[in-house]
């Protein structure tokens, strides 16, 4: 017997072997047992298994829960300020000298304790499940001290925890030099790698490790070492690759056969053929494009032609992407990259799913994967990505468990 059969409703199953545009599949009929998706597919042709409960949803499209892959959602403070000083034409280096960017963020989220870190990311957290998402990748990288990157880890589990969402932790200590080690690159990139990261993998605090590697950031030989060296601790590696400019990242994380290398505005021909061959996930992040005023964009056609998966996420974060909306993100990728609407909720779904590593679990509704569902108020799945600023979801599912369920 189903637990819960859902009826009256289209369902957008995003499945790559579909022919449909979004997988849809009208008329449909979906089905869930012990949190996973039984059965799903045209009412006509569903079974006659009898159901424990059956809900209709007046005409509702069903989407796999949306999937941010690239947040750094747990943080201390914000950069409100700083925003204000660029409205009146400061430059990056003029914020940096006032005090500002990321090394500010680290003063106040070190300054913070575990549960105001917590409580703070999961009133973040909410925003984001309030708008369909279901899964959250949550990176460290404000701590910059093993203590530190350990309270924000801890901090992202609870902060999910709380808002009823599942989580994906990222260890990004090569963020950015800590202001201890300013002079001393080798000292840190040796603490990464001989203390922090180890610690990290055998206290199972993080999935996978992240890396910026920029001019401004981290070489691309000292990258390798960060993330072979979380390869060998049993961590699955991802890059921040190619945002300010082409310092052949993407090549390095396709080698390394990295999940994803994410916002790429850089990226070149060489690295767009290596990551094709990888099967590496191009993470393109619209807002953090938008907030910056960006001019130059990550390479969308030469990427599909390729055969790229692109995924899309909001980069919510307190310095250049102070977003917590992913339909905001749907539409930017839109607006902005011109992505059409079908690629940029595939963007959120599917290949997010991909460049987390749980694609076998998450990110499309076929049976047996998770009931991870968002229940839309549409005519259309197109229409994701073309509000702004509308209320548009109608329940949320986790586990084959509905927000309404839990409230009632």
């Amino acid at each position: 017997m189903w637990d819960i059969l859902l009826l009256d409703c289209h369902v957008a199953s995003m499945a790559e072997a579909s022919n449909a545009p979004f997988g849809a599949i009208r008329n449909a009929a979906l089905a869930i047992e012990n949190g996973r998706i039984a059965w799903v597919g045209p009412a006509k042709d569903r079974p006659t298994t009898a159901a424990r409960e059956v809900r209709r949803l007046d005409g509702a499209w069903i989407t796999p829960g949306l999937i941010d892959c690239h947040t750094h959602l747990v943080f201390g403070g914000e950069r409100v300020r700083e925003w204000e000083m660029r409205q009146h034409g400061a430059s990056y280096e003029q914020i940096a000298e006032s005090g500002g960017g990321i090394l500010s963020t680290v003063r106040a989220t070190r300054a913070c304790s575990e549960e105001d870190l917590a409580y703070s990311a999961a009133r973040r957290a909410r925003a984001m499940a309030a708008q369909g998402t279901t899964t959250l990748e949550i990176k460290s990288g404000y701590g910059l001290d093993l203590e530190s990157e350990r309270k924000m880890l801890r901090a992202a589990s609870r902060a999910c925890e709380l808002a009823n969402v599942r989580v994906t932790r990222t260890f990004l200590g090569a963020h950015t030099l800590p202001p201890e080690y300013s002079q001393d690159r080798n000292g840190y990139v040796d603490l990464l790698c001989e203390t922090m990261i180890p610690a990290i993998a055998r206290e199972k605090l993080a999935d996978a490790c992240d890396a910026f590697c920029e001019t401004i950031a981290f070489t691309a030989v000292e990258t390798e070492r960060v993330l072979r060296t979380a390869q060998s601790h049993g961590l699955a590696v991802k890059l921040h690759a190619e945002q300010l400019s082409d310092q052949k990242g993407a090549l390095l994380a396709s080698r390394l056969g990295a999940l994803s290398a994410d916002h790429l505005e850089h990226l070149g021909d060489d690295g767009i053929a290596t990551m094709a061959k990888a099967g590496t996930v191009a993470v393109l992040l619209p807002c953090a494009f938008y907030f910056l005023r960006e001019t130059r964009k990550p390479p969308v056609a030469a990427l599909r032609r390729a055969g790229v998966a692109m995924a899309i996420a909001t980069d919510c974060n307190p310095g250049t992407s102070p977003v917590t909306s992913p339909l905001i993100a749907l539409s930017m990728a839109c607006a902005l990259f011109q992505l059409t609407p079908e690629e940029a909720l595939t963007g959120m779904t599917r290949n997010a799913a991909k460049a987390l590593g749980r694609q076998a679990s998450i990110g499309t509704l076929e049976t047996g994967k998770l009931a991870d569902l968002a229940i839309w108020n549409v005519s259309e799945p197109a229409e994701l990505a073309y509000w702004l600023g509308a209320n548009l979801l109608h329940d949320r599912y986790l586990e084959g468990r509905s927000d309404q369920s839990r409230s009632a």
